[in-house]
């Protein structure tokens, strides 16, 4: 059956009487059907339609005929919102199906979240393939796909092959130097290359070498077996790599190869706005976090800010985690599109009984999703207090994804990773570790890594997770829409729901939370450290010599820092809420020093001394003359520029000492 609810039409089922979904507990959180059908598959399409009929967004309560229904709901509703939860798996099938309601509950109020639309570019390849070999598998490999894609073949120096009979595609000698691009926009420089040689009896010849040819593809096959032309290779759109030994990995390398012709739309995973970037201001570098994270090389410096490169990112988002200001977020789903769905999940586990604060188990479609759902076909499945919650990518998930979990009533939170990850996981790590110390001291449960390919073990991995009681009241904040604003508020809310909120605490080198101390001694209020600050969490005052500071703005990029002509700047990467609830302090204010002659205010009385300590050795403010001009130094600009006028002080006059030329020598003066 289904129910219509204040927003929403809601379909469950018990597939076959093989599980039975929890009434009472949905209907505590509004998430029931008002009783299940036996089946809800094609057989009854017709309730799937009746429910589409209703003009409300529906959640189907199984994924097993997602497709099928999706494409009814493109031809019969293209405008209805349709979404899907697997509670079938993931609890309804589980060693503990019986006290899995809240859980339940959870996943099909999360699924109704409507992820925020992202964009797409598009990788054009016509075809144009250089196949990298070292042995007759390339040529083969060259043969099954002449007919599809327009061939080279290029031949690491001293390969032994037959020549052809037939020229039907070039082989050629070479050694890539360098690579670069992507699907449709591959350059490659090569090294000893050479033409073959026409008269080639028994082995295929080649003429005299040369360096640096370059060769430009669309596609680039790999069958040296030698070290891979780009890092993360795997992820690299456009580079097909086999190892030449294993016939059926060269096998399905070739398939894919001849499907690589037309155009391909790739998401386009990350949201930049170079405006928020930390990462350089007049030259000087500051945050360089995302630039050692990305595995596939994306991001590259850009004056002052980095660039991203859609073509080349692989959509990892350790970048978007780790970035401090929001500059980088994640557009699939964006950062508010998660909260959202955590927020719904844990007040509907709490609304509909829930009695401990569960674990949030965030998990990948591509490797996460069938662990699950092997677990909860063959083994115990998960547990009910852990609710699943998916993600493009776990390395997505940046510490204000884990604040907010615990903000809004998580225990613990797990993330299920592989065995053996397709790239670095850096950026994840050092999100955990900074969000683990943090919620160690509140009190909270624990953030863990489960790296398996292996359900039992999954299972094993969340047995041992603590099963905590609620605490204080979970926070219900609706997320901010920008990714800065959600780290603030997460971190904050994750402290007022906490069993022991804090008022100080460290953190490790790079966190994106801080504070900075300024050296009154050395501090002359010249503003450097304002007019490089990214995010204006350093501000001057346009009334008086004043540097004010706002620490929840504070990104610990170090500019302010590596600015300062002084030094007198210092940063203490820490969690300071009641500095937080301060939106501004004053870190440094001096009197305004006036104009000896106007009485304008225009400087500072230490920064007027520091200039006249260093000036007062200087030959130009020597003597009777000389004391004279240092006063000029009191002055605002436009009294100065009288006074010198009156003075008639000409530095290039005939009685200033000038730099000395070799006429200055005279005849004694001899070329060495």
């Amino acid at each position: 059956m289904t129910k219509a609810t204040a927003n929403r039409t809601i379909l469950t089922c018990t597939c076959e009487n093989t599980m039975s979904p929890d009434e009472g507990a949905l209907a505590k959180a509004g998430c029931a059907a008002g009783g299940s059908v036996n089946q809800l598959c094609r057989a009854n399409l017709d309730n799937f339609r009746a429910a589409l009929a209703k003009g409300l967004p529906v959640t189907v309560a199984c994924t097993q005929e997602a497709p099928l229904f999706s494409e009814v709901a493109a031809d019969e509703a293209p405008d209805l919102a349709l979404s899907f939860a697997n509670i079938r798996e993931t609890a309804g099938w589980t060693a503990q199906a019986a006290t899995s309601g809240p859980k339940m509950a959870a996943m099909i109020a999360a699924a109704a979240v409507a992820p925020a639309p992202f964009g797409v570019t598009t990788l054009d390849s016509t075809g144009v393939t250089l196949i990298l070999g070292r042995d007759e598998v390339a040529i083969e490999a060259a043969d099954a796909l002449s007919e599809h894609l327009d061939i080279t073949v290029l031949m690491q120096p001293g390969s032994q092959i037959t020549p052809p009979m037939q020229t039907r595609f070039p082989v050629l000698q070479g050694r890539i130097r360098t690579a670069l691009g992507h699907l449709g926009a591959f350059t490659l420089t090569v090294d000893e290359y050479a033409a073959p040689s026409p008269s080639s009896r028994e082995v295929l010849k080649f003429e005299a070498a040369r360096d640096g040819a370059v060769s430009r593809a669309d596609l680039v096959v790999d069958l040296t077996g030698t070290q891979p032309l780009f890092a993360a290779h795997d992820l690299r759109p456009g580079y097909l790599r086999a190892d030449p030994k294993n016939s059926r990995a060269v096998a399905d390398l070739i398939a894919k190869a001849g499907q690589m012709v037309g155009t391909f739309d790739k998401p386009v995973y990350i949201d930049f706005l170079a405006d928020l970037c930390a990462h350089s201001r007049n030259g000087i570098t500051g945050c360089t976090r995302c630039l050692s994270l990305c595995p596939t090389g994306a991001i590259t410096p850009n004056g002052d800010s980095v660039q991203i490169d859609p073509a080349i990112c692989a959509g990892c988002g350790q970048c978007a985690a780790a970035c401090p200001t929001g500059a980088a977020a994640y557009a699939l789903p964006d950062v508010a599109t998660v909260a959202a769905r955590l927020r719904a999940a844990l007040k509907a586990w709490h609304d509909a009984g829930g009695t401990t604060a569960p674990v949030i188990l965030l998990h990948d479609a591509d490797h996460g999703e069938p662990l699950i759902n092997a677990s909860g076909r063959y083994g115990n499945g998960l547990p009910a207090h852990v609710i699943p919650l998916g993600l493009n990518e776990i390395t997505q998930a940046g510490p204000e994804v884990l604040a907010a979990a615990f903000a809004y009533g998580a225990g613990a939170v797990a993330l299920l990773g592989r065995a053996k990850p397709l790239h670095d996981v850096d950026g994840l790590r050092a999100g955990i570790e900074l969000v683990t110390g943090v919620a160690e001291a509140m009190g909270h449960g624990p953030v863990t890594l489960i790296e398996t390919d292996d359900p039992d073990a999954l299972e094993a991995a969340l047995d041992v997770l603590p099963k905590s009681a609620v605490h204080a009241a979970p926070s219900s904040f609706l997320p901010p829409a920008d990714k800065r604003g959600l780290l603030v508020m997460a971190f904050a809310e994750m402290n007022r729901a906490a069993p022991k909120p804090a008022q100080t605490l460290p953190l490790p080198q790079g966190a994106p939370f801080g504070s900075v101390t300024v050296d009154p001694e050395a501090c002359t209020l010249c503003q450097a450290c304002t007019g490089v600050c990214p995010t204006g969490a350093l501000l001057d005052n346009p009334e008086t010599p004043m540097l004010r500071f706002t620490e929840s703005a504070c990104v610990q990029c170090g500019l302010c820092a590596a600015t300062c002509p002084e030094t007198a700047i210092t940063l203490t990467p820490q969690l300071d809420f009641a500095a937080w609830d301060t939106p501004r302090r004053i870190l440094h204010e001096e009197p305004p020093f006036c104009c000896t002659v106007c009485g304008e205010a225009f400087a500072t009385r230490s920064g007027i001394d520091r200039v006249k300590s260093r000036l007062v050795d200087h030959w130009m403010f020597q003597g009777e003359t000389g004391a004279a001009r240092l006063k000029v130094l009191s002055m605002c600009e436009d009294c100065r520029v009288q006074e010198i006028v009156n003075q008639g002080f000409d530095p290039h006059g005939e009685t200033i000492r000038k730099v000395r030329t070799q006429a200055d020598y005279g005849d004694g003066y001899e070329d060495s």
